[in-house]
């Protein structure tokens, strides 16, 4: 590897489960450093700002372990459910405040931009 070193953390954002994976990036290289979920599924659904605050200290917590250098969330599309939009709109946000509030910048891309990133292609599965 060459270069310096750069640590980027990816949150695919959600309002039951919120995905996160952190690369190390040195020069064209990539490096997996670790990757999981933040799961609001012990609070009741019925509880927005609960389900808020466990994402929100859940980003918080990432940032304190493994100290990124930046961060990217997941631009999300309006679905077929207008209420599922908003909420996931809702879940969204709850990540991007989390991180501006420790100071990261923060990239945006869709879905299929990370994938083209990644894999070549931007319509590939998420398990690739």
């Amino acid at each position: 590897m060459s270069g310096e070193r750069q640590r980027i953390l990816g949150i695919d954002p959600g309002l039951r489960t919120t995905g996160f994976g952190v690369i190390d990036q040195q020069g064209q290289d990539l490096c997996y450093v670790a990757s999981g979920v933040i799961s609001t599924s012990a609070i009741d659904t019925g509880n927005l700002p609960g389900r808020l605050q466990v994402i929100y200290e859940g980003i918080r917590e990432l940032q304190t372990r493994y100290v990124p250098d930046v961060a990217s969330v997941e631009i999300v599309f309006v679905n077929v459910n207008p209420q599922a939009s908003l909420l996931l709109g809702q879940a969204r946000g709850c990540c991007v405040t989390a991180l501006v509030a420790g100071h990261l910048p923060v990239a945006e891309y869709t879905a299929l931009q990370m994938k083209q990133a990644i894999t070549g292609h931007g319509r590939a599965a998420k398990s690739q």
